[in-house]
């Protein structure tokens, strides 16, 4: 039986106009970044992580 894996976390209380994203976790390589608002994505950028 394989179970569903589900993560869950808390943050602290930021403030509402910024936004963070912590990249150190993730593998080198290329990413896709979309910003989505109302099921349409309104900005989108590519970033790479090299080290």
């Amino acid at each position: 039986m394989n179970r569903k894996k589900a993560l869950l976390g808390t943050i602290q209380s930021l403030p509402q106009t910024n936004i963070y994203i912590n990249v150190n976790h993730l593998e080198k390589g290329s990413y896709k970044l979309s910003i989505v608002y109302n099921s349409k994505i309104i900005k989108s950028t590519h970033f790479t992580k090299e080290k």
